[in-house]
């Protein structure tokens, strides 16, 4: 969710998508989303977004952190632990304060959080990086007879071309849309993979398993935060 909103978030900021689109896209059908601690009340989203623009956000970046890898947060230490909780957040460019989701029902309820400014993995680091971790990731589930514990994970990566595009705002680079889709895919696939992850037959599978996962899903993290952020962008 919070890549979608630096997405549309940063297109609406910058002139090429109406409101309506931001809500259509970050919506897709569900209740309006709401945001705290930026006034006495809580307001939609879009209005959020609007009051970061006047404290003067130039853009929204994501972040996709996990506890010992805080990617894409610059701290203070309130904002890094909230985020780390989610798995989350959105940074307001230039605009000192984030927002972390909450999934409440059918819609999401974000706080804000003063935010400082933070470092990003580079574009094409994390792109190298995701592709060689993948095919290190694919040749150890090999190894370790995949299809037989988790057939679905065995589908993903022989289907590791067949990549679903996602629908983006204009003004993201194909190559950061591409890296999104691609940073999601191996997200999925250590989801998958982390799941009934008791059923291995030794600790020492278990253990491979994870040292096998773990880096993909780390890298997964980091491909995606730096796609969606734009601050991390290639020019052109």
């Amino acid at each position: 969710m919070s890549g979608r909103v630096a997405w549309w978030g940063t297109a609406w900021l910058r002139g090429d998508a109406a409101p309506d689109d931001v809500i259509d896209a970050v919506h897709a059908g569900e209740l309006p989303h709401s945001v705290s601690g930026l006034r006495a009340d809580a307001v939609p989203l879009l209005v959020g977004l609007a009051e970061l623009r006047d404290r003067g956000a130039t853009a929204f970046g994501a972040a996709f952190p996990a506890e010992g890898d805080p990617v894409g947060l610059g701290g203070p230490a309130g904002f890094n632990t909230a985020a780390i909780e989610a798995g989350e957040a959105v940074v307001a460019v230039d605009g000192g304060a984030g927002l972390v989701p909450l999934r409440v029902g059918p819609t999401y309820q974000w706080s804000a959080f003063d935010a400082s400014r933070r470092q990003l993995p580079d574009v094409g680091e994390a792109d190298r990086n995701l592709r060689a971790t993948l095919l290190e990731a694919a040749d150890v589930l090999a190894g370790l007879e995949v299809a037989r514990w988790r057939p679905e994970v065995a589908d993903e990566l022989l289907n590791l071309r067949r990549v679903q595009a996602l629908t983006t705002p204009p003004g993201v680079p194909e190559r950061c849309a591409d890296l999104a889709a691609r940073a999601l895919q191996a997200l999925g696939i250590a989801e998958l993979a982390f799941e009934d992850d008791g059923a291995a037959l030794t600790a020492a599978h278990a253990e491979a398993r994870r040292a096998a996962i773990l880096p993909l899903e780390r890298a997964g993290r980091r491909a995606l935060t730096a796609a969606c952020s734009p601050e991390a962008w290639p020019p052109g």
